[in-house]
Formats: structure tokens, C-alpha cells, sequence
């Protein structure tokens, strides 16, 4: 079968600071993506569409039928860190490696592919009604939050963030005054961080899937180091058309904050400002790749928080 990538995972890679290295490797994906399936003995069946916007997803089969995902990621996303987060957590809240014993050191192909294994990827938390997908993600993202090991391959929230301050430094004239409230509060909060856990990094309700050996299990981690709170910022602002189209505006995104503070035990303040600096964040990114709509957004909650 082909493996062409889909077009939704093209057009997000050609975004990206690293998009010449990026067309790269997904030149080569059919070929990498054959081999990884021959390394492993495992029959693929289809290639998960629209699929994410980091990597491809193919559903496949092993020789006695248990059903898996293959997932291959470029490089710059880091695929070895994420083995090593889903080890770390061992199914437990996440999705369960299945080429891979926790416990023991990964000795595979260094081909930038995980066996995992397959959940509804149709399914997710954006699936429920508000209200409860909100309980579940909450319920999920706090089974991740576990110390990290002590020799861990992680960078820092801290480490995470920095380059993107620069990126904001070239921030057109009209997020100015946003920018500048999101760069004090990143300061603020890496001069004094929480106590750190591993966290998912890109958490939000889109990456929590159906399963069968747990209701639901999250997916896609950009695993770091850091403060809780960091964790939460991206699922504040989920479903954020809905959260423009109400009345509540800047009164509803600060409950949702508060409210996402308090069941997860996190710091209100702590909450408020890692929302803010992401969200001005992935809004000046949009905005610098033309999706003015979308970066227009997502400065709009930033400025209601």
C-alpha cells in the first residue's frame, strides 16, 4: 500500500522553523515507514487521515492479529523522547508501547518509530459534551504528572520556552502590549518553578483517545520537565471558537482557568500566566505562517485572561 502522508501532517511540517528538513524526511517517508513496518513483522492495514500534524500514524496488524499503531515522527520532534515518556509512565494514563519492556533499556531499530498500542483514533475527548470532556482530560493529565527519573532525557519547561521568546520578539505591532504581559509572566515563572514532574506538553483534548484497556488514554506527548500548570495552559483554551462564540468572553476563559486550577489542585495565578504565554505564543506563530483567523484567536483569549 502507499504511504504518502497526509496532506493536514504537509502543510503543519511546512510551518515549521526546520520545514527544509523537514520536506526531507518526508520524501523519504514511504521508504522509512516500509522498512519499519518489516523490522517489526507487522502488516498495515491504513494510514490513520487526517491524521495529526507531527507524524504519521498507520494502523497495521501483528502476525497473530493483535491490532497496533505504527507512528514515525522527523527527527526534530524527537521520537526518543517519547519512548522514553511512555516507558516512564508504562500505560499507565497513556497509550502502551508494545515494542518496548518497562524496566528494560529500548535495544530496537533507532528508526524513529513506535509500536504502540491501537486505540480509536476517531475518538477522542472533543467526542463528550464540554463539561465532561473537561472531567476526563483532567482525570487523565493528572495520572502523567509523576516525578521524573532521576537521569532523565527531558529539557526543562524553562528550555522549552526560551527560543520561543525570541520568535516573539519579532511579533507584529498590534500583539505588542500582549506580548510583552506574556514574556514578564514566562519570566516571573521559571525565576521561581514548582515542583517539577513529567508532564505531556502538548496536552489538550484531541490527544485523549478511546481504548479498551482503559476508557481513555492520551497520545502524542512532547514530553519536558516543569511546572503542572504548564501542562493545563493548551487545555484551557480547547474548543476555543466555542469559547469566542459565547457571551462569557473574558469572564468565561477566567473561570475556566480558575476552575481547571482548583480541581487539579494547581496554582490559579501559576495557571493564568503559562495560558497566557502560550496562548500569545501559538498566536504570533499563526499569525507569522498566514493564519491570520486563527492567530487573530487565540490573541483574543490571550487578552481576556
Amino acid at each position: 500500500m502507499a504511504f504518502e502522508p497526509p496532506e493536514r501532517l504537509v502543510r503543519a511540517l511546512g510551518e515549521t522553523p526546520e520545514s527544509s528538513q523537514n520536506a526531507e524526511w518526508l520524501g523519504q517517508l514511504p521508504e522509512l515507514t516500509g522498512k519499519a513496518l518489516a523490522r517489526r513483522e507487522v502488516l498495515a492495514q491504513r494510514v490513520v487521515a487526517p491524521g495529526g500534524r507531527s507524524s504519521l500514524v498507520v494502523l497495521v496488524r501483528s502476525a497473530d492479529g493483535t491490532p497496533a499503531a505504527l507512528k514515525l515522527a522527523p527527527p526534530r520532534a524527537r521520537p526518543d523522547r517519547e519512548r522514553a515518556a511512555l516507558e516512564h509512565w508504562a500505560g499507565f494514563g497513556a497509550v502502551r508501547l508494545l515494542d518496548s519492556t518497562p524496566g528494560t533499556p529500548y535495544d530496537g531499530p533507532d528508526d524513529g518509530a513506535l509500536l504502540l498500542e491501537r486505540l480509536q483514533p476517531e475518538v477522542s475527548l472533543r467526542s463528550l459534551p464540554e463539561a465532561k470532556a473537561l472531567l476526563e482530560a483532567a482525570g487523565t493529565v493528572r495520572r502523567l504528572w509523576v516525578p521524573p527519573a532521576a537521569d532523565h532525557p527531558f529539557e526543562t519547561v524553562a528550555e522549552r520556552t526560551g527560543p520561543q521568546c525570541a520568535a516573539l520578539a519579532a511579533a507584529p505591532a498590534e500583539a505588542a502590549e500582549l506580548v510583552r504581559a506574556a514574556l514578564d509572566a514566562r519570566e516571573e515563572l521559571t525565576a521561581a518553578p514548582g515542583e517539577p514532574a513529567l508532564l505531556h506538553g502538548n496536552f489538550r483534548q484531541g490527544k485523549v483517545l478511546a481504548g479498551e484497556r482503559a476508557p481513555w488514554l492520551t497520545v502524542g506527548p512532547e514530553p519536558l520537565v516543569g511546572d503542572r500548570e504548564y501542562d493545563l495552559a493548551r487545555l484551557c483554551r480547547d474548543r476555543l471558537e466555542d469559547q469566542v462564540a459565547t457571551s462569557a468572553g473574558a469572564s468565561g476563559a477566567r473561570r475556566r482557568v480558575n476552575r481547571l486550577a482548583d480541581s487539579l489542585e494547581v496554582d490559579r495565578d501559576r495557571l493564568r500566566g503559562w495560558t497566557l504565554f502560550r496562548a500569545v505564543e501559538s498566536g504570533v506563530r499563526a499569525l507569522a505562517a498566514g493564519r491570520r483567523r486563527d492567530g487573530e484567536l487565540l490573541l483574543e483569549f490571550a487578552g481576556w485572561l
